[in-house]
């Protein structure tokens, strides 16, 4: 499995849609804060703005653009500037529109030529789940151009979602959830290439010899490495591997490889009997005692205690 799939699946990335919407103007829907999602709205037809920050312009989303808004942080979509100020809880919208959780949400003023479809939804990741690239992104994703810059895959991908969500076809909105799981990674993986390449943690998914070293850890990450065999890898000298790795990742090689031992035993707990011994080596630990001290200086719990709290939520 390649590197972005490896973490992406170990965080256990999950797509939920809500809806498609057939807005007419005017109108203006304040969506409330969700913690713990990234909340996404694709312009299947129409266009409108999103404020995201009110110390800063609004996106405007234009047809076949998507907007990833990480984090669940509270937003307004409108039609256009003079109805931002009266925007209203999309609970009560779904309330005032009589959405059933069938067809489309239609709201606004019947009649209207000036209408805006937006498939939208959400993606989560477990409980237990956490990684440098995810807490690096930025507060929105905003990719645009699909055909010019995106590829042709991710275009028809989200034209898919938009046709089968919410039209009442047999296995209509399974298939657009199914589909909306792609849109993160293949997202992710665009914006990667285009616009996130300098910023910290995410440069190292992108600079070649940083990441044939992480593919490396994610391939065998129970593996005794070392300083020296991963800069072999990297096709670098030690002390300049030592050197960008940090300034790319925020941490050192060593405390990396840590770090996504732990996610792996983190999922193991929580969703398995399996036994710790065997999480154990699995990730690296010649014994249980070994294991042990190093999960419990990062949870401040011993592996045991922290499974049962983990199950029981469950």
């Amino acid at each position: 499995m390649d590197l972005l799939s490896d973490i992406l699946s170990g965080l256990q990335l999950s797509g939920t849609l809500y809806f498609r919407t057939s807005f007419t103007s005017p109108w203006s829907v304040l969506v409330p804060q969700f913690s713990n999602v990234a909340r996404f709205h694709y312009a299947h037809k129409g266009r409108c703005l999103v404020r995201i920050d009110a110390n800063n312009s609004p996106v405007f989303l234009e047809q076949g653009d998507l907007l990833i808004i990480m984090r669940g942080v509270s937003h307004t979509l409108y039609c256009d500037p003079t109805t931002e100020h009266l925007a209203v809880q999309l609970e009560r919208v779904v309330e005032e529109s009589g959405f059933d959780g069938t067809g489309a949400l239609v709201y606004g003023e019947a009649g209207t030529h000036h209408e805006t479809q937006l498939v939208c939804g959400h993606f989560t990741f477990g409980d237990e789940a956490n990684h440098l690239l995810i807490d690096a992104l930025p507060a929105y994703i905003h990719i645009e151009n699909y055909g010019s810059d995106s590829g042709s895959f991710l275009e028809n991908t989200l034209k898919v979602i938009g046709n089968e969500a919410g039209h009442g076809m047999p296995g209509g909105d399974l298939i657009a959830l199914k589909l909306s799981e792609i849109i993160f990674a293949q997202a992710l993986r665009v914006w990667l290439e285009s616009q996130g390449a300098d910023r910290p943690v995410l440069a190292g998914f992108v600079d070649p010899h940083i990441a044939r070293a992480l593919t490396a850890i994610h391939k065998e990450p129970g593996h005794s490495w070392t300083l020296e065999t991963l800069a072999k890898i990297a096709g670098m000298s030690r002390t300049g591997f030592a050197t960008r790795f940090n300034e790319c990742m925020t941490v050192t090689p060593m405390g990396y490889i840590i770090m996504w031992r732990m996610q792996i035993a983190r999922k193991r707990l929580a969703r398995s009997s399996e036994p710790i011994i065997s999480i154990a080596e699995r990730t690296g630990y010649h014994s249980e005692a070994a294991f042990s001290r190093a999960f419990k200086k990062h949870h401040a719990l011993a592996p045991a205690t922290w499974r049962r709290e983990m199950q029981s939520r469950m």
